[in-house]
């Protein structure tokens, strides 16, 4: 069973009976500890770079969503089976991407064919690669930021790669590997505008967030707790990241708040534009799949092991080290952390 159906499960029981069955659940996990340390987690290789050893602790509060991912393992399993089966033309691994964010997921019109590239395309082949063989066995599917989710609970996708931070909220409804990458939310506002970070220079400004994204829920978790100033208006929601740069661009809003790693590649593309003080949340972005997929989470996992010892790097430089510089705090893959469940 996986904890964090465990954990949702105990919400459901009265007060005795609750605390009776977690004390034996402690315990068990107590008594497990030095088996679980010595007899590994079947997979080739969970280490790499920074890789935490050892059982890690239910975050029963989740304040990290991060860990909340399953061991990495090289065996296939039901998911994965279906994804092989697949024949002819339709022998692909089905990916929920972007389109339109420069650098992470965009077509380049001065490409041949004007193909899909970008930090999360190469990642995406790398994983296709692995799992069928054929770096471009690949279906991509471009999804607006609001549908990331019904995607992969509809079956729409195998998983959705797009700058697509890990949650606490989100990982009740699918499962996310271990974090790709790290960024932060920022604000992105003209270069002769007043606003000189989230703080008060916000009060009377127009913000603009996609719908469905961390910085919309940030924002209005942070307007009802006073902690941005009441007269900020952050009604423009829009489906696309991108769309939050027109608005801007055409005057129609003050300010944009979105992932600080997606802001500088949009400031990249628009020169009148640029971010206001620093990164005001630490946010992390894992590759999102079914919350039954453990085996195609746990394989994506696996990838990733050696995706961060060779391939990161390379693709970080290719693509964004031109604007988040080659020696900032992104410039080097998260360290993964990992619950080991039965």
């Amino acid at each position: 069973m996986r904890v964090r159906r465990m954990r949702a499960g105990l919400r459901g029981w009265g007060g005795v009976g609750a605390m009776a069955l977690v004390c034996v659940l402690a315990l068990g996990f107590a008594l497990l500890l030095p088996w679980t340390q010595s007899q590994g987690d079947g997979s080739t290789g969970t280490g790499g770079p920074g890789a935490a050893e050892g059982v890690q602790a239910v975050d029963t509060t989740c304040q990290s969503p991060e860990k909340q991912t399953l061991a990495p393992s090289a065996a296939d399993g039901p998911t994965i089976a279906a994804i092989k089966a697949r024949t002819g033309e339709k022998r692909k691994l089905i990916v929920g991407v972007d389109q339109n964010s420069y650098r992470w997921g965009y077509r380049d019109p001065n490409n041949t064919g004007a193909v899909l590239e970008g930090f999360d395309i190469d990642l995406v082949r790398r994983i296709a690669e692995d799992i069928l063989g054929d770096r471009d066995a690949v279906q991509f599917k471009a999804i607006p930021t609001n549908q990331r989710i019904p995607a992969i609970e509809e079956g729409r996708v195998d998983m959705v790669v797009r700058t697509m931070t890990i949650t606490c909220d989100r990982i009740k409804d699918v499962a996310f590997s271990a974090p790709y990458f790290k960024t932060g939310q920022q604000v992105l506002a003209p270069k002769s505008s007043t606003i000189t970070g989230y703080d008060d220079t916000l009060a009377k400004k127009r913000i603009c967030t996609a719908a469905g994204s961390t910085a919309n829920t940030q924002l209005t978790e942070d307007l009802k707790a006073g902690k941005l100033p009441a007269t900020a208006d952050i009604s423009t929601t829009v489906p696309n990241q991108l769309d939050c740069l027109v608005r801007l661009q055409l005057g129609e809003v003050d300010a944009v708040v979105t992932d600080g790693a997606l802001a500088a590649s949009q400031a990249a593309q628009d020169p009148t534009v640029e971010l206001k003080g620093a990164a005001f949340t630490a946010e992390y972005y894992g590759v999102a799949m079914k919350q039954d997929a453990d085996d195609l989470v746990r394989r994506v996992n696996q990838i990733l092991v050696a995706y961060r010892a060779d391939g990161w790097q390379r693709s970080y430089a290719g693509w964004l080290s031109a604007t988040l510089g080659a020696d900032s705090a992104t410039s080097m893959p998260p360290a993964p952390q990992y619950l080991r469940t039965s």
